[in-house]
């Protein structure tokens, strides 16, 4: 288990990240971060290294191919084809309203073609590539995943409740030792949100279910809680943090910082992702800045808001973020107004 060896003492939190959200992080952190030891678990023998390899290789893209171009026609070709979710289809009409409610957001057709011709420039294809994903539990979110699994072939998953990186360093060390030798990683984060066929933020349609649904339902769950917080009407309890809903109350203290920014919110629903996503990327920065020293050659950190929709309707992705950062764990380039422009 060399790369753990290899990690430096990790802190809760960073006296920057303290200011921001408090003694909150420090306990959620020391909670996330605490498993290193158990890293040595997720690591292959050598036994079963090549083949797993082999097997993990074994898709149908043509991403390997060298050269952006190929690779955007690569991505192009595969929606033609129908993507990995071909009930999907473009509606004019629904793409201005998304686009209306979100200004900067791109279909996950947009963005996929976007960020695979970008990182083939810097040598990014199937054959050396791991895609690694912090998004939420809930199905809805696996569909920009789905898409990038059909480019990359591979995904590890460090993502929770709401899209927090709940697997944290030993997480983060594990998927960088996964990474094929002198290779790369993209990674996908974030909070998601739902968006009804009537333009209504918070809720979305669910394939086999009548009713419109909450989407995030982890997020609205803490906004409330919150609420009773910062309105009042709070229940008084003695009951401590139950570990069988951990997530749940990290994603509840991870929020609290972010209460007179909700509650002077024209619209509550339209600004929870994006206080969520800015707790999240304080997690991702510690995470990633404490295992960098794992990354082969070169890492792509793609933050923003997943934006979920009807199960017909095209899904969207707000990118805020979109760093290529080396094996120190330094920005080398800032890659968002290139996909965003």
């Amino acid at each position: 288990c060399s790369w753990l060896l290899q990690l430096p003492p990790v802190t809760c939190c960073r006296p920057s990240s303290q200011k921001r959200i408090g003694t909150m992080y420090s306990k959620t952190a020391l909670l996330m971060l605490s498993g290193l030891a158990s890293a040595k678990a997720f690591q292959p023998t050598a036994m079963s290294r090549a083949g797993a390899l082999v097997a993990s290789r074994q898709f149908t893209s043509a991403s390997a191919a060298l050269g952006p171009e190929t690779a955007k026609a690569t991505v192009e070709a595969m929606y033609k084809s129908g993507g990995a979710h071909a009930e999907q289809k473009y509606d004019a009409d629904f793409d201005d309203l998304v686009k209306s409610a979100f200004p900067g957001a791109l279909s996950n057709q947009e963005l996929e073609t976007k960020v695979v011709g970008l990182l083939a420039e810097k040598g990014y294809n199937a054959a050396n590539t791991l895609l690694c994903t912090s998004l939420c539990c809930d199905e809805l979110a696996r569909c920009l995943e789905d898409d990038f699994v059909k480019v990359y072939g591979n995904n590890f998953n460090l993502g929770g409740l709401a899209g927090f990186p709940f697997a944290g360093n030993t997480g983060f060390g594990a998927m960088s030792a996964h990474i094929p030798d002198d290779g790369y990683c993209l990674m996908i984060y974030g909070p998601h949100v739902g968006i009804a066929q009537d333009g209504t933020i918070g809720k979305v349609e669910r394939s086999g279910i009548e009713l419109l649904d909450n989407c995030c339902g982890s997020a609205i769950a803490a906004s409330n809680y919150l609420k009773g917080i910062t309105d009042g009407g709070a229940t008084l309890t003695t009951k401590i943090q139950s570990f069988t809903d951990f997530q749940q109350g990290a994603v509840q203290e991870l929020i609290l910082p972010h209460g007179k920014r909700l509650g002077s919110a024209d619209n509550r629903m339209h600004e929870l992702p994006y206080a969520l996503f800015d707790s999240q990327d304080l997690l991702v920065k510690d995470i990633v800045g404490t295992g960098a020293g794992g990354i082969k050659k070169g890492l792509a950190m793609l933050g923003g808001i997943q934006i979920n929709t009807a199960p017909e309707k095209l899904d969207y992705f707000h990118p805020l973020r979109f760093d290529y950062m080396n094996n120190n764990g330094e920005v080398v380039e800032d890659l968002l107004s290139a996909v965003t422009e």
